[in-house]
């Protein structure tokens, strides 16, 4: 690859529960004068995905909601105003806030879940658009989420289909001829990131379109599930202050006659 371009249709409607996003998101992608060329991977957000599924509650269920979408609690803290804030593992395997419950760009006093099978609406979504365009695409889903230790958030991918999420590079040797170990880039949230430079969540422009990685495309690579580390093997499995009491009761209970 020595291009890439990363561009976002316009005129893609408010979502509701019941819209048929092949409709919407080809009619944008037939309108936009870049077209629509084979090797392009089209990256759809979440939020429209959990719309168009009538993923929406009311917000003054949120935590009854949280708790629904909540596998295990990783870390809890308290606000001086007496607000609580989780960090969760959610049923699809995701660790951060709220479960991936959000309030944000919804109609009032609503809030979205996650999508329910992010994989699966990004398999639909290239199945109905490579027979609308002729032509073989990928689909991501996107989803914004913070980082460990790190400020700010970024987009990452939640849902894949015809895309490879991770190239394992263990082996293959480097610029000077060494070969890597362990290094294994995760370009489905590379993608997903990209996208995000384009996309306007608060101006209407939910889809992007990358051009130029025809190379990542793979019709049997795994969904973005693949990239979730299970819990057994997770570092970090807990906050440092849940781990700091399990650790300190698990001292007082060996300690005892």
């Amino acid at each position: 690859m020595s291009d890439l371009l990363v561009f976002a249709p316009t005129g893609i409607p408010e979502i509701d529960a019941g819209t048929d996003l092949l409709v919407v998101i080809g009619d944008a992608l037939a309108r936009d004068p870049h077209g629509v060329t084979n090797g392009d991977i089209v990256a759809v957000t979440s939020k429209v995905v959990s719309k168009a599924e009538g993923r929406t509650a009311p917000a003054s269920e949120r935590s009854r909601v949280i708790d629904e979408e909540t596998v295990r609690i990783v870390a809890e803290r308290t606000s001086p105003d007496g607000r609580i804030t989780r960090i969760v593992e959610n049923r699809l395997g995701i660790v951060g806030a709220a479960a991936g419950v959000d309030g944000s760009n919804t109609a009032p006093g609503t809030i979205l879940r996650l999508p329910v099978d992010p994989d699966a609406s990004a398999a639909w979504l290239r199945s109905g658009l490579e027979a609308r365009f002729g032509c073989r695409l990928g689909v991501v889903v996107t989803d914004t989420l913070g980082r460990a230790w790190r400020q700010g958030q970024t987009d990452v991918v939640i849902g894949a289909a015809g895309v490879r999420v991770l190239l394992n590079l263990a082996g293959t040797p480097d610029a000077g001829g060494r070969p890597l170990g362990v290094t294994a880039p995760a370009v489905g949230d590379e993608i997903a990131a990209a996208a995000d430079l384009v996309l306007g969540k608060a101006s209407g422009l939910p889809v992007a379109v990358l051009r130029g990685l025809g190379h990542l495309l793979d019709d049997a690579a795994p969904g973005a599930r693949s990239l979730q580390y299970p819990a057994d093997r997770d570092w970090f499995r807990q906050g440092s202050e849940e781990a700091y009491r399990a650790g300190f009761a698990a001292g007082r209970a060996s300690a005892a006659p």
